[in-house]
C-alpha cells in the first residue's frame, strides 16, 4: 500500500513539476500582459500544488523526525501560499478585458 502511494505522489509531482515549467516559459514568452499573468498564476498554482505533495510525502512516507516534520510543515506553507496566490492572481487576470 505505501509503494503504491509513493508512486502515486511520484506521478502527480513529476505532472505538477511539467505544468510549472510549461506554463512558465509561456509566461516568459508571451507578449500580452493578460496572457502573461494568467500563465504566471497557472505556474504558482501547479508549484503551490507540487510543494503540497512533496510535504504530504515527507510527513506520510517516512519516519517522523523533527527535521522531516519542519522541513514538511515548512513545503505546505509554501505550497498553500502558491495554490491562494495562484489562485487570486488567476481569477484578477480572467476579470481583465482581452
Amino acid at each position: 500500500m505505501i509503494n503504491i502511494l509513493q508512486w502515486i505522489l511520484g506521478a502527480l509531482i513529476l505532472v505538477a513539476s511539467l505544468l510549472s515549467v510549461y506554463n512558465s516559459f509561456r509566461s516568459r514568452r508571451s507578449v500580452d500582459a493578460r496572457l502573461r499573468g494568467l500563465y504566471a498564476s497557472r505556474m504558482n498554482m501547479s508549484m503551490g500544488l507540487m510543494l503540497i505533495l512533496i510535504a504530504l510525502i515527507q510527513m506520510l512516507l517516512f519516519e517522523g523526525s523533527s527535521i522531516r516534520v519542519v522541513v514538511g510543515s515548512v513545503f505546505f506553507l509554501l505550497g498553500m501560499f502558491n495554490l491562494f496566490a495562484g489562485i487570486r492572481n488567476h481569477s484578477h487576470f480572467k476579470k481583465l478585458p482581452s
